[in-house]
């Protein structure tokens, strides 16, 4: 069965509850790229009307720390996110670093997805030049940041229907 990106992008059916909050953790590293991943993931959570708020780190090595440590510090309380939505771009250089930063990242967001109660949603590019970025923040591969929003909406509602 083919998925068309039509489908992706798709909310139709989507049960938002009214009281979802998504918590972003962006990079500071690569802002111009991030800022539009960021700008398309608000505008969708924007339009469901869903509250939501940003946390800048670093880098993507820092993404899963901080979000570790605002689940941890916020489970209890009235605010807690149900989905958090890693935002980053890390783009290839000349040595092994790219690799260790992507795994790394990588790794991170699986074991949240594991321990935490509520989804994290990989946003985070992996690119090897500019062109791949243009193709992924609007271009020909549609937008990296609004298809983390929809899938954060996707697995929020699908966490509340296994209640």
């Amino acid at each position: 069965m083919s998925v068309s990106s039509k489908d992706l992008y798709s909310t139709a059916g989507i049960l938002v509850p009214k009281d979802a909050c998504v918590v972003i953790v962006r990079t500071q590293w690569n802002a111009d790229t991030v800022n539009k991943l960021e700008e398309g993931c608000t505008k969708i959570l924007t339009a469901h009307k869903v509250q939501h708020g940003t946390i800048t780190v670093p880098g993507a090595f820092e993404i899963p720390f901080a979000i570790k440590s605002y689940w941890d510090a916020h489970k209890y309380k009235d605010d807690k996110p149900c989905a958090f939505i890693a935002l980053g771009c890390v783009l290839k250089g000349d040595t092994p670093h790219f690799e260790y930063v992507c795994q790394a990242v990588t790794n991170g967001i699986l074991q949240l997805n594991l321990t935490l109660p509520v989804p994290t949603i990989f946003g985070v590019l992996t690119v090897d030049d500019q062109q791949q970025i243009d193709e992924r923040t609007g271009g020909r591969h549609g937008h990296k940041g609004e298809e983390a929003a929809v899938t954060a909406l996707k697995m929020i509602a699908l966490g509340r229907s296994l209640k």
